[in-house]
């Protein structure tokens, strides 16, 4: 029995129809359409499986797999993390997913995910902020003006209404390319001199460093009380942004613990230190922010759901747009037995082409 074409052919969104996909549905909706999923698969958090990202790690770098499934559809995404890339002109994070029928093991999309992780990255961000953010807050320190830092700033003004931005590289010239991109998005810009004159004024502080060793990114003069820290770019082993006095003085946040003591701030401290999962502010179980006093630290690594949220994200937006192509990925014998047989078949046609 012959299986219908369409099963066969798995979709496929290249970075080109990723670029266009976004483009159609425009930046500041598909960051906030795809904030209300993560936020509505974290409301379902104990349906899933979950498991700290499988990771294999190297002097320049990281490649990790980040599985998971809800019974129903199962996702998993590829990523590295190589920040010495940027000096022979590549990306420091690449990535692609899959997304998959439990029922029958038969992949249904298979998707870029440098953008998208990029676009989930500020997404959840700025879901985590909008439980643990002072109301009102309407101005944000970005520190480190990377690839991630034009995406979090989005967020932060579609889903927060952030229209202040204080910018701050190492590298000027990754602040003026910041600047640059944003300079038509609705933000009133200053580009700082130092991480201190950042945070100055600012109501939320975003770090989003690159480089893979422990740096103080943010000291403990720096923050004062009331503040909410983003803090994305601890992300692994050995790579950590802020000064441990924060941390015990913040109220801690974190998506999954066991994968967040090993990658996140909080390898600095003690495994038994408190923290707080994010689902079960996003469920109402646990408050998040109590006060205009309260530091809050959402100490993000980003976890496997976040990035199933994306892709079923993007695979309920292609019937619409088309921006697809059908990769031919699945064998499909006559008889789902005689895999050998097709292939017979098929060198006899191509002798009969011949």
């Amino acid at each position: 029995m012959t299986r219908a074409p369409d099963l066969n052919l798995v979709p496929f969104v290249s970075v080109d129809h990723m670029m266009k996909l976004v483009l159609t549905i425009g930046t500041e909706r598909f960051l906030t359409e795809l904030s209300a999923y993560i936020e509505e698969d974290f409301q379902r958090w104990e349906s899933f499986d979950k498991t700290p990202r499988v990771a294999a790690h190297s002097l320049d770098g990281v490649i990790e797999l980040m599985p998971t499934s809800d019974g129903t559809l199962y996702g998993f995404k590829y990523v590295n993390g190589h920040p010495k890339n940027i000096q022979d002109g590549r990306q420091t994070v690449t990535a692609f997913g899959v997304l998959a029928d439990v029922a029958t093991g038969y992949p249904v999309l298979m998707t870029e995910m440098t953008i998208l992780t990029a676009l989930r990255t500020a997404a959840m961000s700025a879901l985590a902020a909008k439980y643990l953010a002072p109301k009102g807050a309407d101005t944000m320190a970005i520190i480190g003006n990377g690839a991630q830092s034009e995406f979090q700033a989005l967020a932060f003004k579609a889903i927060l209404g952030v229209t202040k931005l204080r910018l701050y590289d190492i590298d000027p010239v990754a602040t003026r390319k910041c600047a640059f991109n944003l300079r038509n998005a609705g933000f009133e810009i200053t580009a700082c001199q130092s991480k201190q004159e950042a945070v100055e004024g600012a109501q939320i502080v975003t770090t989003v460093t690159a480089d893979k060793q422990y740096a103080t990114i943010l000291t403990d003069n720096m923050i004062g009380s009331g503040i909410h820290i983003n803090a994305v770019g601890g992300d692994c082993p050995g790579k950590t942004e802020l000064h441990k006095d924060i941390l015990l003085r913040s109220d801690i946040f974190v998506e999954y613990p066991p994968q967040t003591r090993i990658e996140g701030e909080i390898q600095q401290l003690a495994a038994d230190h408190p923290v707080i999962e994010l689902w079960e502010v996003i469920t109402g179980r646990t408050q998040g922010r109590r006060d205009g006093q309260q530091i809050t630290l959402f100490d993000s690594v980003g976890f496997a759901i976040e990035d199933f949220s994306a892709l079923r994200y993007v695979r309920d937006r292609l019937k619409a747009t088309g921006l697809y192509q059908n990769l031919d990925l699945l064998a499909d014998p006559d008889e789902p037995r005689d895999l050998y047989g097709m292939l017979l078949r098929h060198e006899a046609t191509i002798q009969g082409a011949a």
